[in-house]
C-alpha cells in the first residue's frame, strides 16, 4: 500500500480520502458495529466521566451514532460540535438520534441549547475526527482547522482520542508547531491503542 512522504499534508489526505471511498458498505457497517462496541470501554476507563465530548461522522468518517448511545447508555453526557465561522467549536448537548438535525457542511448538530466553545474544558474525555493519525499521536483532519482552534481551551488532562480505521494509524504524518498530538487512537479491529509516550495519560 503506498504511503506519501512524512511531510506532505495534501497528498496524505488525497490517499486516505481514496482508501475511505472505497471500503465497503458491509465493511463500513462491522466497522460502525465494533466501534460502538469499542467506545462504551473508553466511559468505564476514564471512571465515568459527567461529559465526553464527541461527534456524530459523516462522509465516510468511521462510525455511526451508535458510539454516541453506547456512551449515554455508559452514564456520560455527549457533547458534540456546532459549526459556524472559522473559530473555536461551539457545543451542544446531544440526547438522542432524533434530536439531530442537517447543519453545515453535511454535519448532523443538536437541536437543544447552544453552549460556548468554553464548555469544552468539562470534558475529561474528547472523541476526535481524524483521516490519520500517527504512532506518535499526530493526528491529519481534512485541513478546516476547527480542532486547531477548540483544543487549546481543552483541559490538558483530558484524553484525546482520535477515531480511526486500522489503516488509518499509520507510521508517521506531517506535523505542524500548532498541532496537538493525540493520546489515543480508537480503531474497529485494534480497539483503544495508546500513542506515544506520555506519563500524563493523555
Amino acid at each position: 500500500m503506498h504511503e506519501p512522504g512524512p511531510w506532505d499534508k495534501q497528498a496524505w489526505r488525497t490517499e486516505l480520502l481514496a482508501r475511505r471511498a472505497a471500503v465497503e458498505p458491509a465493511v463500513r457497517e462491522a466497522e460502525s458495529a465494533a466501534l460502538a462496541a469499542a467506545v462504551a470501554h473508553v466511559a468505564t476507563r476514564w471512571r465515568g466521566p459527567e461529559w465526553i465530548a464527541g461527534y456524530v461522522p459523516i462522509r465516510g468518517e468511521p462510525g455511526s451514532t451508535a458510539m454516541l448511545d453506547a456512551l449515554r447508555a455508559a452514564g456520560a453526557r455527549v457533547l458534540l460540535p456546532v459549526t459556524g465561522p472559522p473559530g473555536p467549536l461551539d457545543w451542544a448537548e446531544y440526547t438522542g438520534a432524533d434530536s439531530l438535525r442537517p447543519a453545515r457542511f453535511g454535519l448532523l448538530e443538536p437541536t437543544g441549547a447552544r453552549m460556548s466553545p468554553a464548555a469544552i474544558e468539562s470534558a475529561r474525555v474528547i472523541l476526535i475526527p481524524a483521516l490519520g493519525v500517527d504512532r506518535r499521536g499526530v493526528r491529519l483532519g481534512r485541513g478546516a482547522g476547527y480542532y486547531d482552534r477548540t483544543l487549546p481551551a481543552a483541559d490538558p488532562a483530558a484524553a484525546l482520542i482520535a477515531i480511526v480505521r486500522d489503516d488509518e494509524l499509520v507510521r508517521r504524518l506531517p506535523e505542524e508547531p500548532h498541532d496537538r498530538r493525540m493520546g489515543w487512537a480508537l480503531t474497529p479491529g485494534g480497539g483503544l491503542v495508546r500513542l506515544g509516550d506520555r506519563p500524563d495519560g493523555n
